[in-house]
């Protein structure tokens, strides 16, 4: 496969993937925000909006460029701005624009199903957005991220091109998982005292589960009340769950190890080495050693991994600034 419809493909994924995870984020800055008054709902809510841009590292330059750090300036951003290239409208419109540059080699299904989400994404604004809720919107974007993800289960062929958008989606889906629970996991905010603070926490890692469709799945597989050790041990480490990074890394080496045939490739043992990290690690052991300083290694990791496909795959594709972990700067973007 040639270098450039590997990369366009890959990229196809990660921005849908990434699309539907920015949703996901503002959905639990929403509930969080909503906190009762009782939890002290002013300072919750304003918290909320600058841990999820503090989650993608870009609180800095959004407060330097003089936006409002409230729901309204942080929804625009993140959901509708043009001139951000993270935002879920361009998401979706640099996926449709990789998917038109190899239209042989996805299906027409596919092109016309991201044809479909970026001339309706198009339609949106700060008028509609109020008219219609944000509630609603988001589950607009996750409904067409899905729709793209089932169309093309269904309809491509399992060659390269398949495997280089799942790929894509699970790596991205790997660094989300990292940055969402990044949101959840520092103290910083929580009240002193002790009944709001457990409170406060208990609704924090109920409104991750929520945004993520996996409370359901929390209960049935732990069979108690939500707690930090539960929550990071689904999202990190419980192979069941779909959008565990234990479950992303694992795809990505199998992907790797069919894209490599019989070679021995360095992208394949980094890989195999992530895989592994998750697999093994205990719960116990991460939070005892902090989980801060867990993910930050984690996200390296993942970081050098991408940068390692995109040199072993995507050499003659356009070059990409690197990735950083959360709480730093903004990560990769395609070119």
């Amino acid at each position: 496969m040639l270098c450039r419809t590997a990369y366009d493909l890959y990229w196809v994924a990660r921005h849908m993937e990434r699309a539907e995870n920015t949703a996901r984020l503002l959905d639990i800055a929403q509930r969080i925000a909503l906190l009762p008054e009782r939890l002290d709902r002013g300072k919750a809510a304003a918290a909320a909006w600058r841990r999820a841009l503090d989650s993608l590292g870009i609180v800095d330059s959004f407060i330097a460029e003089g936006r409002t750090l409230d729901a309204e300036g942080v929804v625009q951003h993140l959901l509708l701005s043009p001139e951000n290239p993270n935002s879920i409208f361009n998401c979706i419109r640099i996926a449709r624009e990789n998917a038109r540059a190899q239209r042989v080699a996805i299906t027409g299904e596919m092109y016309e199903d991201l044809n479909a989400s970026w001339l309706e994404i198009r339609r949106f604004d700060a008028q509609r957005l109020r008219h219609d809720g944000l509630s609603t919107t988001l589950e607009w974007v996750k409904t067409r991220s899905a729709s793209f993800r089932g169309i093309t289960i269904g309809t491509l062929g399992r060659g390269e091109g398949y495997h280089f958008l799942q790929m894509g989606a699970f790596i991205e889906r790997a660094d989300w998982s990292i940055r969402l629970l990044d949101m959840i996991g520092s103290d910083a905010e929580l009240p002193e005292s002790g009944e709001a603070r457990d409170a406060t926490q208990y609704f924090q890692w109920s409104a991750l589960l929520q945004s993520l469709s996996a409370f359901e799945t929390y209960r049935r597989l732990y069979r108690e009340s939500v707690s930090p050790a539960g929550v990071i041990a689904l999202m990190l480490l419980n192979g069941d769950n779909p959008r565990s990074l234990q479950t992303c890394v694992g795809a990505i080496h199998q992907i790797l190890q069919s894209l490599s045939g019989t070679e021995s490739l360095e992208v394949v043992r980094q890989a195999g080495a992530l895989a592994a990290q998750s697999r093994y690690a205990r719960i116990d052991e991460i939070i005892a050693g902090g989980l801060e300083p867990w993910l930050q290694d984690t996200m390296e990791r993942l970081t050098r991994l991408g940068d390692e496909i995109h040199r072993q795959f995507m050499t003659t594709a356009p070059s990409r600034p690197p990735v950083a972990g959360p709480r730093q700067t903004q990560w990769q973007t395609s070119g």
